[in-house]
């Protein structure tokens, strides 16, 4: 890139401010039929008119998702700048990405994307060697949405099981390869789901799935999951299970893995996202019972290291912000748990590596990374290459050195070679790429929420922008299931970012920024404090004048797709543009699709309790469309094989808003088809998205050209 005069940045910043009066394009909405249906809880009845698009395999749905598609991209083919952002976007995103090495058997493997590769590939080389092709995924299917999700090797690395996703969807396929001759061992296993694998020896895996369920497998209900042994060689059919089933306790969530020593087999089982009981097997003892480490659900709690019978468990049990303890797997309960690694203000995160441990501290949404050895004395504490967030301390026992990576905001990830035993680290790699991060800076600022409670908020802009109010702005939200938003870099972001716009991310409670206290002040009865924080968040930026309500978008996916359609209807008032994703937007009816079962910890359910039902209906986005109500311009998106949070969410909310909704504002859905949930979506597709998102966001922003367009022809000189 070349350097930008004086002069230019001027021009730049000012012609962040000019905005033309846009030519607003006209939506005749596809009508979508109301059918009567009506569901009574607690003696109030609550109408579902477009319960009909629920059923993801009609030929009726299937029309009325073509002809919303056709609607959306008709508008979307309007925005002159829309052709602009993309061709940005696919010259940003063209660089070499390469992931953090690992190490199996002789070889050590990594992941790279040469640039816009669909998806990446595995590599591999013996130290000193040439690099190889190991894996490719985007030979897996002709449109690249076939894609490689998780990838599990042999002790010795001479045999690897790798689990892929077709369109996006949950279910899983599994196939075992010869690593070194790569070709493929037995017949593919089929039906996996929110499973891992994990060998025992070279014979065979523990991996974990669902009875397929009867009507559609991407809505229908799944909540029984089972953990199974597969031994090689023998059909899939003879797997045999080993925790789980209609005579034991019902879960939704069972996973198995084995030690490092391949001594014991270590179980988790949850009825929910968050608590989890804790079993272990003895492996050389084929006689051997499930011995019960932990047998309530009252805490997250997993073992993370034994040196022969002696364990190391990582739990929030009376410690919310986690702690390491040691006990002896010949009588694991809690009575006798004894602190390893004690609790400490600050939220921890463990792993351990080349003899010692290595806890992560998230302080303030900033990581802290300290080294202890196998006595429980602090080592030293590793100093990072900046703010930001750390990942990969971690590695084999015997590993002397390891990879991590670091990035923040404004920082594209790079990653670093880490000596264990003197803990200095040399840059291992670093990303060319077409973008300045000093041309661009972050700030933490905390601000007062509704209650009283501070809250964080990272903003990160380009350096020397004018606070006047009129910086377009994205606020990102997330807010749930004890998931913490540290900072990172993101292409997408850098594209906004490098337009003019505002970037701001707040830690709303919900999440595990500051431990289990702050997770469970945003669930249940108490899921409106996430709102509150959100809104608040808004007000903040608003009120320090980085942008105003005629900037401001706000977005989130999943559970930050509830965050966002929540917002936008408590508050219409308050933004210009709302993106929700993939979101859970019928309160009432979640729990009833798929694994959704398993997130009324968070949520609550509306059979519950009267009153739980009346706070969710409160709430629920889809419930509290209002008729007559001025939107703000809205753009949902969702895959029409997200089998996580359904499609239909979606669908009745984009129903709802266009039948309901009054003035120039559009309320569009645009619904990727052959995607899912998000994970494994091949680059064209995210370019293409994210491309038509922000083109959306700028347009009704009142922008009938890029902002910068003196960075973007400086770009293409």
């Amino acid at each position: 890139m070349r350097k930008i005069s004086i002069f230019l940045v001027v021009l730049i910043f000012a012609a962040c401010k000019t905005k033309k009066e846009r030519n607003p394009i006209i939506v005749n909405y596809p009508i979508t039929k109301k059918v009567d249906t009506i569901d009574t809880y607690f003696g109030t009845e609550v109408k579902d008119p477009y319960r009909w698009l629920e059923d993801d395999r009609s030929t009726e749905t299937e029309t009325w998702v073509r002809t919303q598609n056709k609607t959306t991209f008709g508008y979307l083919d309007s925005i002159s700048f829309r052709d602009d952002l993309k061709n940005r976007l696919e010259k940003l995103w063209n660089y070499e990405k390469l992931g953090s090495p690992f190490k199996e058997g002789d070889y050590i493997y990594f992941y790279k994307n040469d640039g816009l590769q669909n998806q990446y590939v595995v590599y591999r080389k013996k130290e000193g060697g040439e690099e190889e092709v190991f894996l490719d995924p985007n030979t897996f299917s002709e449109d690249g949405t076939t894609s490689l999700m998780s990838l599990s090797f042999t002790k010795d690395g001479s045999k690897a099981a790798y689990l892929i996703s077709e369109g996006g969807s949950d279910w899983r396929k599994g196939i075992v390869i010869n690593t070194e001759t790569k070709e493929i061992a037995e017949d593919t296993l089929v039906d996996i789901k929110f499973s891992g694998i994990s060998w025992k020896g070279n014979d065979g895996f523990f991996y974990s799935s669902y009875d397929k369920p009867r009507g559609s497998e991407l809505s229908a209900k799944t909540d029984q999951h089972k953990l199974y042994y597969h031994k090689l060689g023998t059909p899939q059919a003879e797997d045999k299970i080993v925790f789980g089933g209609i005579s034991e306790q019902k879960h939704r969530y069972v996973g198995g893995y084995v030690s490092e020593d391949e001594r014991y087999l270590f179980i988790s089982a949850s009825t929910s996202t968050s608590g989890n009981r804790l079993y272990l097997k003895d492996l050389t003892d084929p006689t051997s019972k499930l011995v019960t480490v932990l047998d309530d659900t009252e805490s997250d709690t997993h073992i993370i290291e034994n040196v022969g019978t002696k364990l190391y468990l990582v739990t929030n049990r009376n410690a919310p912000n986690k702690k390491i303890v040691v006990t002896d797997a010949a009588d694991p309960v809690p009575n006798n748990w004894k602190d390893f690694i004690p609790e400490t203000e600050n939220v921890l995160t463990a792993g351990t590596g080349g003899g010692y441990f290595f806890t992560e501290y998230m302080v303030d949404a900033i990581s802290k990374v300290l080294q202890y050895n196998y006595e429980g004395n602090l080592i030293r504490e590793v100093e990072l290459p900046g703010v930001g967030s750390a990942g990969g301390f971690g590695g084999k026992k015997e590993d002397k050195e390891f990879y991590f990576s670091f990035t923040n905001y404004n920082t594209p990830s790079s990653s670093y070679k880490y000596n264990v035993d003197t803990g200095k680290y040399d840059q291992y790699w670093k990303p060319e790429i077409d973008f300045n991060p000093s041309d661009y800076e972050s700030k933490q600022v905390f601000y007062t929420s509704k209650d009283g409670t501070k809250v964080p908020m990272i903003i990160t802009h380009k350096k020397g922008i004018e606070l006047d109010g009129k910086n377009p702005t994205i606020l990102y939200g997330y807010g749930g299931f004890n998931i913490s938003l540290t900072p990172s870099f993101s292409i997408v972001n850098a594209i906004w970012m490098e337009q003019g716009g505002v970037y701001a991310v707040p830690n709303l409670r919900g999440g595990g920024e500051y431990g289990k206290k702050w997770h469970i002040a945003g669930t249940k009865m108490k899921k409106q404090n996430v709102f509150d924080d959100f809104i608040t968040a808004a007000e903040y930026l608003i009120d320090n004048n980085y942008t105003s309500k005629e900037y401001l978008a706000i977005r989130g996916g999943s559970n930050g797709g509830l965050l966002v359609g929540a917002t936008m209807t408590q508050r219409p008032d308050l933004m210009q543009v709302a993106l929700p994703a993939v979101g859970v937007l019928d309160m009432l009816r979640y729990h009833t699709f798929t694994a959704g079962a398993g997130w009324a910890y968070d949520y609550g359910t509306a059979e519950e309790s009267k009153e739980m039902f009346a706070y969710l209906k409160g709430y629920s986005p889809l419930h509290n469309v209002k008729e007559g109500t001025e939107y703000p311009a809205t753009l949902i998106t969702t895959g029409d094989h997200d089998d996580r949070v359904v499609p239909a969410h979606s669908f009745k909310f984009a129903a709802e808003l266009q039948g309901k909704h009054t003035g120039e504002n559009p309320t569009l859905i645009r619904i990727e088809t052959n995607a899912g949930h998000g994970a494994g979506t091949p680059i064209s597709k995210t370019i293409e998205q994210y491309a038509d998102i922000f083109g959306f966001t700028l347009y009704n922003m009142g922008f009938e050209e890029l902002p910068n367009q003196n960075v973007l022809k400086e770009f293409k000189d």
